[in-house]
């Protein structure tokens, strides 16, 4: 067979379509959203990782490829899966290890030039109150069972705990608490690592970031919302740190031991899955929504350690900055939605990874506020670039199950970067 791209069929200005069957008798069709220069730097081993994916048991319909995609573990980062969970399976790797590694943003009152030359403040402010990089540890040091709290409340704990507002948790993807959460179901090893690390950022595209309003586009919207050009807003981009990446490790391999006991053909060892409702695929489905909770709470504090930063080096009362959480999604997680298949509502189990939920208006899972307008999906750029704020639209439910993508994408791995700048003599090791 030639290359997967050969295969793909324009259907529309910037989608395309690899048909069912091309690949495997059981392959769902795979639908990818690119423009032309984006068609050109797709990597085909992200295109050949979507379409092993849209071959395992169980998968209802087009595995759909964001604009962002690039090669993931099994799964590509800006892929959408959708499974019948009543025959279907569930897969860590779809998911992803930075388990409901998400975005949150915050808006002010203030005024990008008014606090313009507090900016040297506010970056220290921020570096010295939250924890950034590899290895970064917070100083909170959690019991185990103040950890099972978390991982069972989400952040509703961190709201609990005096890190925001009781009104933050209308704005957040789920209330900021996954409900089958189960404590149990998390390794002593992820407890370990997630004791120390509530709080922090982490490392590589994650973020603590004030920005403020460059260009509005809908006027409308934006009033609606409360928005006005120089506007100042905190972002945060972060997720569950250690603790879900153990998850995920943990699960991974689990998943591999249980194939042959399910016989399950799966065309690639890093889709391990299992059963949606085995009892190991249960377990992980608990554990992944206690690590989704767990990322929940994290952003949550650093959000108001954000917010605390800014009032710090403004030098004045928190009351004074108009502190408002306009939402907070995940972009690494798997969820039971309802959607039409075959133009009938059916509950599907989506795995985002490296993909946002992005659903329109008068959809019950979104707030109050935004029923008449639909949700909010935040799009970071590259740190220090241009992020965007979008609203859902109705068209995101037939053509991405209530999907877009998750930021500003690469056009090479890190990996790759990393080779091609020391090939211009750029690294020494």
């Amino acid at each position: 067979m030639g290359s997967l791209k050969d295969l793909l069929k324009r259907v529309g200005q910037y989608e395309y379509v690899i048909p069912a069957g091309i690949v495997a008798p059981n392959q769902k069709p795979v639908k990818v959203f690119l423009s032309e220069t984006l068609l050109e730097i797709l990597e085909e081993e992200a295109l050949k990782q979507a379409v092993n994916a849209a071959s395992l048991p169980g998968v209802a319909g087009n595995v759909v490829v964001m604009p962002d995609v690039h090669v993931g573990y099994g799964f590509p980062i800006g892929g959408v899966m959708p499974v019948d969970p009543s025959e279907g399976i569930i897969s860590p790797g779809a998911v992803g290890f930075d388990i409901n590694c998400g975005v949150r943003l915050i808006s002010t009152n203030l005024d990008y030039k008014e606090i313009e030359k507090y900016s040297e403040n506010i970056a220290k402010e921020l570096l010295r109150n939250i924890p950034a990089g590899v290895g970064s540890t917070s100083k909170m040091k959690l019991s185990r069972r103040q950890m099972k709290e978390v991982l069972r409340l989400g952040a509703k704990w961190a709201v609990n705990m005096g890190f925001g507002l009781k009104e933050d948790l209308e704005h957040i993807e789920e209330y900021g608490q996954m409900p089958y959460a189960d404590p149990d179901a998390v390794s002593p090893t992820a407890y370990e690592r997630g004791a120390d690390e509530l709080g922090t950022v982490g490392s590589g595209n994650h973020f603590v970031e004030i920005q403020y309003v460059e260009k509005v586009y809908d006027r409308k919207i934006a009033q609606l919302l409360g928005f006005r050009e120089g506007q100042i807003f905190i972002m945060v981009h972060s997720g569950s740190r250690g603790l879900g990446h153990q998850i995920a490790d943990d699960y991974i391999h689990l998943a591999l031991n249980v194939i042959p006991k399910y016989k399950l053909e799966i065309p690639d060892k890093n889709l391990a899955c299992m059963p949606f409702h085995s009892d190991e695929g249960q377990r992980y489905w608990k554990a992944m929504c206690s690590g989704a909770n767990y990322a929940f709470a994290n952003r949550q504090i650093l959000g108001w350690k954000a917010l605390l930063s800014l009032s710090k080096a403004l030098g004045i009362k928190i009351d004074e900055i108009g502190y408002k959480l306009i939402y907070d999604h995940a972009h690494n997680i798997a969820k039971l939605e309802a959607h039409k298949v075959n133009g009938k509502e059916k509950i599907l189990l989506i795995h985002r990874k490296g993909a946002t939920r992005a659903f329109p208006k008068k959809r019950p899972e979104i707030p109050q506020s935004y029923q008449d307008i639909g949700q909010p999906v935040i799009i970071p750029g590259d740190m220090g670039r241009s992020s965007y704020l979008l609203i859902g639209e109705s068209g995101s439910l037939e053509k991405s199950y209530g999907s877009s993508c998750h930021g500003a994408g690469r056009i090479m791995s890190r990996k790759k970067a990393k080779e091609y700048i020391k090939a211009l003599g750029g690294l020494n090791n």
